[in-house]
């Protein structure tokens, strides 16, 4: 069996390190606030070349502040994609704020070239959603930001460590808004987030509201809530930071095993543009036969995955906005096309063989 994911052997591979580095934290019984965090902050602030970074407890949390410090309140519009995951989406309604989406490219990433037409005297933020890994086309993105003055949020929750025109994801916007979910390529052992700016003032509110506001302990300077990493899942991510890079080049490895091995004839594979570096999170080919090949993989015990098989404006949650079938076709099309291919680290190269023979073997049946 052939895997979508492999935590278990993160696990096997990383315990006798993990676990001196886990006893520490729990014998030193700092939970809350640890000596982890500020190192955590200072190590992934560097990665992703911005002055700050604050650990928060998910990924939607640094999308929720991120849009709260920006301004984002009730009657504003945010515009962003149909096609991400629905935390994307959820946070500007969760400000009373409505989401305008546009559609995306062959890429899965917004389209700038819809981006303009959008705009309106309600706008109060650009929010691309970095998919698959892939930044989106901030070259033409940035541009348009500038021209009309809005601030552009990075929805980057799957992009650590992804690069356009030199430049790394969380390092063009306002904020960087960062998941360190299990499935990440920088993954803790349970939930956690964080975001990056370059702005002063977002980065000590954003430290101060994930913790009540409390400027000390008896005193509280704004409303706020609990958006704390723990200090455990911190010492674990500073570790795994520290193999960040392999694991990106490892699944790099991988995709272009898939780009030299399977046959283009029948599907659409995420080529990188020059100015690109994607550091997989996901490896998406498109085809239009997508169900069948997946039923056919699973069959021969290769376990594969959609992201995401219903666009965020058809979800029941969206029904109050108003949009039906064919209002944004191309992520439609691709929402009944994207398969999710295995790409994680620890694939060997007889399991990539297996997976392209199999794909390329599907095709010549049906052919």
């Amino acid at each position: 069996m052939i895997h979508y994911v492999a935590l278990e052997k993160q696990w096997q591979d990383e315990k006798d390190d993990l676990m001196p580095i886990i006893e520490d934290v729990l014998c030193k019984s700092k939970y809350v606030h640890g000596i982890e965090i500020d190192e955590f902050e200072k190590n992934i602030a560097e990665v992703c070349c911005t002055k700050f970074a604050v650990a928060l407890n998910s990924g939607t949390d640094a999308l929720k502040l991120a849009l709260q410090l920006i301004g984002v309140s009730r009657g504003d519009e945010v515009i962003t994609q149909p096609n991400s995951f629905i935390a994307t989406a959820a946070t500007i309604v969760q400000h009373g704020a409505k989401p305008v989406f546009v559609d995306v490219c062959d890429d899965l990433n917004i389209d700038p070239e819809l981006i303009e037409q959008a705009i309106t005297s309600k706008t109060k933020a650009i929010l691309p959603a970095y998919l698959t890994g892939r930044i989106a086309n901030m070259g033409k993105i940035m541009p348009i930001a500038s021209k009309y003055n809005i601030p552009v949020i990075e929805d980057a929750a799957q992009a650590i460590g992804s690069y356009y025109d030199g430049r790394p994801s969380g390092s063009f916007g306002k904020a960087g808004c960062f998941s360190v979910h299990p499935l990440k390529n920088l993954n803790a052992c349970g939930d956690g987030g964080f975001l990056t700016t370059n702005d002063e003032t977002i980065y000590r509110m954003t430290k101060l509201l994930r913790n009540h506001g409390l400027e000390t302990r008896e005193k509280s300077l704004h409303f706020g809530f609990v958006s704390r990493m723990d200090s455990l899942q911190a010492a674990i991510l500073n570790y795994r930071l520290g193999k960040l890079n392999n694991v990106i080049e490892k699944r790099r490895e991988n995709a272009k095993y898939y780009f030299n091995n399977l046959n283009d004839k029948h599907i659409l594979l995420p080529i990188e543009k020059e100015c690109e570096f994607n550091s997989y999170h996901t490896f998406v080919i498109q085809t239009e036969k997508r169900d069948a090949l997946q039923r056919y993989l699973n069959k021969n015990d290769i376990i594969t995955t959609v992201h995401y098989p219903t666009p965020i404006h058809l979800q029941p949650a969206a029904t109050y906005l108003g949009h039906t079938k064919n209002d944004f076709p191309k992520t439609e099309i691709q929402a009944k096309t994207m398969l999710s291919l295995p790409v994680h680290q620890f694939l060997c190269e007889s399991d990539l063989e297996n997976i392209c023979c199999t794909i390329n073997k599907f095709f010549d049946l049906k052919n």
